[in-house]
């Protein structure tokens, strides 16, 4: 059994040993909600490696679960993506099931988090390239969005994480010229660090960025019956719709 923490304690499994985005997450999230990680070991970052952990994911929920957590959140929209948007509802209303726990995808965070800002048209930015955007792209369209397109930034899997925020400006700043009528930007991925990015690029481009950082931490607190806004991380974070 966990340590409780006085407002709820989340699970969450990292489908990488990456250091970055458990802290980003941990400091944006209010005082008394309590941070179990658990960690898979993603290397690749392909179509094929993603496909193959699903029973990996669930070793680490049931794990989780007999931990006593409040809530389960399986880190990696791709995981998961790659299973269409209906079955990954599918399997997770399975697990809710079977585990007793609620449990939710990073990617439903982020479904979640457009349908709260009243977007239909996306912008998709990533750091991966072909096969995997699709997948991405196919699974918004079939959530309900408009995907104008899915702009990858060629860069090895392991190298993500060097990768100056700047850079990342530039490359979302560049997709969104090609496709201006979009209504919001969403960043696939937490392998980048780039929170430093999300106010200056709504600033800039005057629509909501949805990182998956953020995105958790609406979510987590949406679901924990919290609410406390966080400034200088985007809309989503400050409103808290």
């Amino acid at each position: 059994m966990v340590f409780t923490s006085w407002r709820g304690v989340v699970g969450v499994v990292k489908p990488t040993h990456r250091p970055g985005s458990l802290e980003e997450f941990i400091r944006l999230l209010p005082e008394g909600i309590g941070v179990l990680p658990v960690y898979l070991n993603f290397k690749r970052g392909t179509v094929d490696e993603f496909r193959a952990a699903l029973n990996a994911v669930e070793d680490k929920v049931a794990e989780l679960a007999n931990e006593g957590v409040d809530l389960i959140h399986p880190e990696g929209a791709p995981p998961f993506m790659v299973h269409g948007y209906k079955g990954e509802e599918k399997i997770i209303e399975d697990w809710q099931r079977k585990y007793k726990v609620p449990i939710v995808t990073a990617a439903q965070t982020q479904v979640d988090a457009l349908r709260a800002l009243n977007v239909r048209k996306i912008l998709g930015v990533t750091y991966f390239v072909g096969s995997v955007n699709d997948i991405t792209t196919s699974y918004f369209c079939d959530a309900g969005f408009d995907v104008l397109a899915m702009e990858g930034m060629s860069v090895a899997f392991e190298d993500v994480g060097r990768l100056a925020s700047q850079e990342i400006y530039a490359h979302t700043r560049q997709a969104f010229l090609k496709h201006p009528d979009a209504e919001a930007i969403y960043m696939l991925g937490t392998g980048w660090r780039c929170l430093d990015i999300i106010r200056l690029l709504e600033g800039d481009l005057q629509i909501p960025v949805i990182h998956p950082v953020p995105a958790r931490v609406w979510a987590v607190q949406k679901r924990l019956h919290v609410r406390q806004p966080v400034q200088g991380f985007g809309r989503l974070l400050l409103e808290m719709p």
